[in-house]
């Protein structure tokens, strides 16, 4: 069987102002950062997750209706998409018993994160759940399908500089406790003064005829990734721009050049002089053309956003 693409490389470059682009959860939601030199930092769940959030959907109030994220409906239209095989597997209110039943071809058709990003859904079936038959079943790798690595992986995203964090207090109009009639959150807003951070992607074609990767898969992957965090704003980052959302097809699926030539060579760098950049004009941001002799060792080259 061959593998349904050639192996990929990308990199995501993102503008984060007055934003917390990921808080940490042991750190009462801090930006996150680097001991070791201060550099912001962006966990690979992270991104996943926006991902997730934008091609999952919710379900109306008692009703079983869809509703999808406008870069998902254009997806849909512009790739043709069905979307019965454009599930998500990490979603809440699954229905757990509904996926143990699935065969192998079943669910590999049905979840998009669990072809291109893998899942650990065996890990969570925990013996005193299942029945005798599904325990041997699970024993026998009937349920190995439950478990990958994923064809798509997302390395940790760094800025390039150290970020400075700004802290303020949150004040609240009606208050929060019963007896009281306004309200206050000390220091809780939490946020990236400014930094450019970038996101190293590999796909995998290897792994893609594991977990039944397709090429259309692939091309939803690119379709979301300029809209990932336009489409996920929140109050807490309501300021990330995708600068460029780079991506190159190697020749073929072992791959065609080193990897880390392409995210050196289209990684920001500051300015001379600049100690503390403020603003994207600190730095110097590479275009296709800085790739060089690196082009000739890809099939393509694309920045996504400006497509």
């Amino acid at each position: 069987m061959n593998a349904p693409f050639n192996r990929h490389v990308g990199l995501l470059v993102l503008d984060v102002t007055m934003s917390n682009p990921n808080g940490d959860p042991d750190m009462e939601s801090e930006p996150r950062t680097r001991e070791l030199d201060g550099l912001g930092m962006i966990s690979p769940v992270s991104l996943k997750r926006k991902l997730r959030d934008l091609i999952g959907g919710e379900s109306e109030v008692n009703s079983e209706v869809k509703i999808y994220s406008e870069v998902f409906e254009e997806a849909k239209k512009k790739l043709s998409l069905d979307p019965d095989n454009f599930k998500i597997l990490e979603e809440r209110g699954r229905d757990r018993d509904a996926i143990k039943a699935m065969d192998k071809a079943e669910f590999m058709q049905t979840f998009w994160d669990a072809r291109m990003f893998g899942n650990t859904f065996l890990e969570s079936l925990k013996d005193s759940e299942l029945t005798k038959e599904q325990k041997k079943k699970k024993d026998d790798g009937g349920y190995a399908h439950l478990i990958n690595t994923g064809t798509t992986q997302i390395g940790v995203g760094m800025s390039i500089a150290p970020i400075e964090v700004v802290r303020m207090t949150n004040t609240n109009k009606a208050g929060v406790e019963s007896d009281k009639d306004r309200g206050m959150a000390p220091l809780a807003f939490r946020v990236v003064q400014h930094g450019i951070y970038c996101m190293p992607i590999f796909v995998n074609p290897s792994i893609a005829k594991k977990t039944g990767a397709t090429a259309e898969d692939l091309d939803l992957l690119k379709f979301m990734l300029p809209y990932v965090y336009q489409h996920t704003a929140s109050a807490i980052r309501p300021q990330i721009s995708v600068l460029h959302a780079w991506f190159g097809e190697h020749k073929n699926t072992l791959g065609s050049c080193p990897e880390h030539l392409f995210i050196n060579a289209l990684t920001p760098k500051l300015k001379a002089g600049v100690t503390q950049p403020t603003s994207a004009n600190d730095y110097d941001i590479p275009e296709r053309d800085d790739l060089g002799d690196l082009l000739d060792r890809f099939k393509d080259v694309r920045d996504l956003v400006n497509e």
